[in-house]
């Protein structure tokens, strides 16, 4: 689990390093602390200098802000989150004027012009929508803007919320490909074991394979704070969807934003996870994290071979059952006889229809339905999977 250990403020420089592109997220209860909801203005003042040095440097920095609801709580004088949507919005409209005002005060005392981009699941769900995201924020790292990015509260519906900016940060890190993914928070790192209470627990420093982050989220623990969204489990999710697009993440102390600098000059800053060394293209990467899944297919063993080992493409005969009320061209998981997620994909039929030729030949399928449909259930431009090898490219060069 992560745990804290806290450092008095001290001066520092950042140094030199090579320029790069990184995405920097700071969560609730670092920006209003974890029971009152009071804002911290220290901690983001020392954020924003931090963010301002980097570019001074020439490194590209994407910012996502929570807060916007803990500081409409605090604006409303409410005693505890909110726990209707309605309700959320409402604060969350509250909140984020008076956030990004204080952001633009802080940010515009050392000349840095900033920009505020909201988001939903669907402007990274809709291909066309993902692309121009995309170019968005190409542009306004281009004209040395830095972004400050949140989930678009005020308009977003519950089934097409990211649920958590640590989520969205790694999203937002896959979709603009970022070297890094900084999750800031009220602890240092992760741990083996609570040392407040375990003396024999050991801090992990760092984590090389996406297995062990499996590994991990396995008893990891919940939502971190009455004021937020996150806790330990969405941070490792996070840390899973960037590190498989390539991107480093790295878990520290949100109290202590200049780690970031001795991070990127290699030092042992928090717990770090190293990226994939061969992250999927751009297009897949759409398809493996910014795609919702609607349901799930699973395979027998035959198909699954064939897809992991043969880089085949998903056929009917090879489907044993499926779950989900899922529509054609919707996102699919893919999975073996034993329910193990494989990969990720576009389905070319309904649920329904594939319920009626599931385990057939692609010559059956025409007699079976009454038209003329594709010959296979996902073709393999459309499959992502768990550890895809292609090379990477822009995302508007496959659309």
């Amino acid at each position: 689990m992560l745990y804290c250990q806290g450092y008095p403020y001290r001066c520092w420089r950042l140094p030199v390093s090579s320029v790069q592109t990184l995405v920097v997220k700071i969560g609730t209860s670092s920006l209003t602390g974890t029971t009152s909801g009071q804002f911290a203005l220290s901690t983001l003042a020392a954020l924003v200098e931090t963010l301002c040095v980097l570019r001074q440097q020439g490194h590209q920095v994407v910012l996502v802000s929570s807060g916007a609801v803990g500081i409409g709580c605090r604006r409303l004088n409410l005693a505890e989150r909110p726990k209707t949507l309605a309700m959320k919005q409402a604060v969350a409209a509250v909140g984020q004027g008076r956030l990004m005002r204080i952001y633009d005060d802080l940010f515009s005392a050392l000349n840095q012009p900033i920009a505020q981009v909201l988001l939903t699941r669907s402007d990274l769900s809709l291909r066309s929508r993902y692309v121009n995201s995309y170019r968005t924020f190409r542009q306004l790292l281009q004209l040395g803007v830095i972004p400050i990015v949140n989930e678009n509260d005020t308009v977003a519906v519950e089934e097409l919320k990211f649920g958590d900016n640590d989520t969205l940060s790694a999203l937002v890190a896959s979709l603009i490909g970022a070297q890094w993914l900084f999750l800031l928070t009220d602890v240092d790192r992760l741990y083996s074991a609570d040392p407040r209470s375990n003396p024999e627990a050991q801090p992990i420093i760092a984590i090389d394979r996406l297995a062990d982050i499996q590994a991990l989220k396995a008893g990891a623990g919940g939502q971190g704070s009455a004021w937020g969204t996150g806790g330990m489990l969405t941070k490792l999710e996070a840390a899973q969807i960037a590190t498989a697009a390539g991107v480093r993440t790295v878990i520290t102390d949100g109290r202590q934003p200049h780690t970031i600098g001795q991070a990127l000059a290699g030092e042992a800053v928090g717990t770090q996870f190293a990226p994939s060394p061969k992250p999927s293209r751009a297009r897949k990467r759409w398809i493996a994290v910014g795609l919702a899944p609607s349901g799930r297919i699973h395979l027998d063993r035959g198909a699954t071979q064939a897809i992991l080992k043969r880089g085949k493409s998903l056929l009917a005969a090879g489907i044993t059952h499926l779950d989900g009320n899922f529509e054609g061209q919707d996102a699919v998981v893919i999975c073996d006889d034993s329910g193990t997620d494989i990969a990720r994909g576009i389905v070319n039929y309904s649920a329904a229809d594939l319920q009626l030729i599931l385990g057939h030949r692609s010559e059956d399928i025409p007699g079976i339905l009454g038209y003329e449909g594709a010959d296979t259930v996902v073709h393999r431009d459309n499959l992502v999977v768990a550890a895809d090898d292609s090379d990477t490219d822009e995302p508007w060069d496959d659309a």
